[in-house]
């Protein structure tokens, strides 16, 4: 497979150069009114099937023999732009689409593409735009990227409000979150119930869940791409929301006009404003509140350079008076320069700081202590896209990322606290990959998508490295002196999609990837909070593997204003990661000691049917997904679900516009109950009941499956001729008590003796959840 492929790459790039001498190239940037650069628009010569797309940064480049041409420029929601082009030279021609009117709508344009999930190689990728995720209806109001991609067919989520995440089996820390390209460690506000992506300064989303590109690496089951805005390079322009919870406001626009640009948002919530007025005085001193910043700058130089600087910079702060606090917080930095060699030869290098800290602890009192812990990466990657020809798109680059893990810390904050102070080592390491992939039109019907990338992880000292023997006590200790590269790991991760087209309204996809990831998430619970601890692959704990392969059928309707797939996928995860039951995560100094290794398997069908145009948009999709892990020394041998383990899944998401005034939207999910590990018995220690438990996941508890309906109502009208805003969201309308935990207890404690009891056992289940139906309030202006 391997030796193929890259045979493949060498063949098609030496015979296309051959062929091209002859032609020429049209290329450019591709943008709307305001100068953003658009993501993924159709660019083709009408009455044939040549064409391209613009890449994540506008860019296109499109090589055709001498000739004169009709090119159209076509993207979702823009008017289609069609242009003759006499090509007897290299021509750089910038294109500015304008956003489609309620009439071009009810116009049938015959030269626009509708096709694309058609005709493009790859599968298992869906892309949102922001003003789709902004009407999806989310809890309290708030615009929520990754509520809204875990409404996708392959995506779940494991209990009520939670923002993490988990693809076709794969655990949490398994999805690359990326934020211009710089990983985000923890997505989340409010211990998970919001992710910390603010709607407004976000231009593009892109989910991969699998044939995963090969630029792309590090983790073994999903890529979030999550792009902001680059900032309006003609005029200023502002937005603002207040809602129940949070206000926003957004600024952006041109520091030199066409030149240079600027976007500054910032979310938060102010819920701590009121807590001073509760009659309760642990409330009265207790603050609960978060924040976002996004902020960037771009600066075009001139026609063949531009440089980008963004950042996120986010905090939660939880204080509960004197009693305990929890603050955590993200903050990336990218510096982007793009540069374009010739026509053909795009470059993009990047450089990329990320930083994920949290600290938790007792204020004062013998009990008192202040917990700390980061994780810090430090990265660059120059990557570059050949358009060979009009058949060809060759993309290589190298990436290079110094991970620091520091974690954690206790601090002593008073003479009178007992608790020790303890540090757990600092971890170093290198990460980096090489990656050269092709896009190849190889007949009218028939294109694919090779590719190779090759990671490299190496462990750097000082460390001191612990031996364990079969009992998994420790029987020897190593001293790393600093600087000293003392383990290496290396990967080669083939790459393939296949596609071939049945007819101008349907196609067949084939693709295959093998993935490698080196760090590792420590948690011992379904929802993803701050506190879990990351760690890295070492000589003691070997990188995550998968291999996944998938085939999907895809066809459109009604002139292709439907889409309609269906996938099949199977995945197989070499060196799953669990922990021995009863294991202490945090703070542990021999947590290598705690894990066990084995594999995890999942398979599944996912169907969806989306429109994406006219009045009616949305979709509707089922996910069928199995995923059991197997791992010799944990529940006795035997295969076992994970936590987060849900075989049906059920999304329907609507957005319909009444009018120019009026618009409304409603989503309904419905997902399999967890599994859980119930206690088949228990006995009293003293006073305390202590449960004796059963097989891991071995019982789904009826009456737990989760089902929710939500709504909203957008009213739209003009305050001094600015655009104007009202939303009211009903989160989870039927009022369905969704079950957040549950949790057990001897039946004789059982107070409310009118609730019947499960024979047989002296175990009672107890349900709990949080929340009720949510209608919430919010007001939004652009100006």
């Amino acid at each position: 497979m391997i030796r193929t492929t890259f045979l493949l790459i060498l063949l098609s790039t030496f015979t296309s150069w051959a062929l091209a001498q002859d032609n020429y190239t049209l290329s450019g940037y591709i943008s709307d009114e305001n100068g953003e650069m658009l993501i993924g628009v159709n660019i083709f010569v009408s009455g044939t099937s040549l064409g391209t797309v613009s890449n994540t940064y506008g860019f296109y480049s499109l090589t055709l023999p001498k000739g004169t041409y009709t090119i159209a420029f076509s993207f979702l929601g823009y008017e289609t732009q069609q242009t003759e082009i006499q090509l007897k030279s290299n021509i750089k021609f910038n294109v500015s689409l304008k956003p489609e009117t309620k009439e071009i709508k009810e116009v049938q344009i015959t030269a626009e593409r509708k096709d694309k999930n058609i005709q493009e190689v790859r599968m298992s990728n869906i892309t949102l735009q922001a003003k789709t995720i902004q009407k999806i209806p989310n809890l309290m109001g708030e615009t929520d990227i990754i509520k809204s991609i875990q409404l996708l067919p392959g995506v779940q989520t494991s209990v009520e409000g939670s923002s993490g995440f988990y693809v076709r089996g794969g655990n949490a820390d398994q999805n690359l979150v990326l934020l211009d390209g710089a990983t985000v460690y923890n997505p989340s506000h409010l211990l998970g119930f919001f992710s910390i992506f603010n709607g407004d300064a976000i231009k593009n989303v892109e989910l991969f869940k699998g044939s995963i590109p090969a630029e792309y690496g590090g983790r073994l089951s999903s890529v979030l791409d999550v792009r902001m805005k680059e900032g309006n390079t003609h005029k200023i322009h502002g937005s603002a929301g207040i809602g129940m919870i949070s206000s926003r406001l957004l600024f952006e626009g041109p520091i030199k006009k066409e030149k240079v640009s600027f976007l500054l948002s910032g979310r938060r919530t102010y819920t701590d404003l009121f807590l001073p007025f509760a009659r309760d005085t642990v409330a009265r001193e207790s603050k609960l509140y978060f924040y976002d910043i996004n902020a960037k700058i771009n600066y075009i130089i001139d026609d063949n350079n531009r440089v980008f600087v963004s950042g996120y910079f986010g905090r939660d702060v939880n204080v509960f008076a004197e009693l305990f606090q929890v603050n955590f917080g993200n903050a990336t930095t990218t510096i982007r320069w793009n540069h374009i060699y010739n026509g053909r030869i795009f470059s993009n290098l990047t450089f990329i700081y990320s930083d994920f800290d949290y600290n938790l602890g007792v204020p004062q009192g013998k009990t008192g202590f202040k917990w700390l812990s980061h994780i810090i990466d430090i990265g660059f990657r120059n990557d570059y896209n050949y358009y060979i020809n009009s058949n060809n798109n060759l993309k290589f680059g190298i990436q290079l990322t110094h991970h620091t893990i520091k974690p954690g810390m206790t601090e002593e904050v008073s003479e009178e606290s007992y608790i020790n102070s303890i540090k757990l080592p600092d971890a170093h390491s290198i990460e980096s990959a090489v990656f050269l992939s092709n896009e190849q039109h190889i007949s009218s019907r028939f294109s694919a998508q090779y590719g190779l990338r090759y990671s490299l992880f190496q462990n750097i000292g000082s460390a001191t490295l612990y031996g364990y023997d079969e009992n998994y006590e420790v029987n020897d200790t190593t001293l790393i002196p600093r600087g000293e590269i003392f383990n290496t790991y290396g990967n080669l991760e083939p790459r393939l999609g296949l596609r071939f087209t049945l007819s101008e309204k349907s196609s067949v996809k084939a693709g295959y990837n093998r993935m490698a990831q080196y760090l590792h998430l420590a948690s011992n619970s379904t929802a993803t909070f701050p506190l879990d601890m990351w760690f890295m692959s070492s000589p003691n704990v070997k990188p995550h593997l998968v291999d996944q392969v998938g085939l999907g059928y895809f066809r459109n309707f009604r002139n292709n204003t439907i889409e309609t797939s269906v996938e099949l996928f199977y995945k197989k995860m070499r060196n799953t990661i669990d922990f021995k039951d009863h294991a202490m995560l945090v703070p542990n100094t021999f947590l290598e000691g705690e894990l066990r290794i084995g594999t995890t398997s999942s398979y599944g069908i996912e169907l969806m049917i989306r429109k994406e145009s006219g009045k009616l948009t949305g979709w509707v999709s089922y996910a069928y997904i199995h995923t059991r892990r197997h791992i010799p020394e944990i529940n006795r041998g035997r295969e076992f679900p994970p936590p987060y383990d849900k075989p049906h899944n059920i999304s329907f998401v609507a957005q319909y516009e009444i009018n120019k005034k009026f618009d409304l939207s409603v989503n309904w999910v419905y997902s399999s109950p967890n599994p859980v590990t119930v206690p088949k018995a228990g006995y009293y220690y003293g006073e305390i009941w202590v449960p004796e438990y059963s097989y891991r996941g071995g019982v789904r508890i009826p009456g737990t499956a989760y089902h929710r309906l939500d709504f909203s109502f957008n009213y739209n009208f003009l305050i001094s001729r600015l655009e104007s805003n009202l939303n009211l969201s009903i989160y989870n309308v039927y009022n369905r008590h969704n079950a957040f935990a549950v949790y057990f207890r001897d039946k004789s404690l059982r107070r409310d003796t009118s609730q019947p009891e499960n024979s047989g056992s002296n175990v009672e289940v107890i349900k709990l959840y949080l929340f009720p139906i949510v209608p919430t309030l919010t007001f939004n202006i652009k100006f």
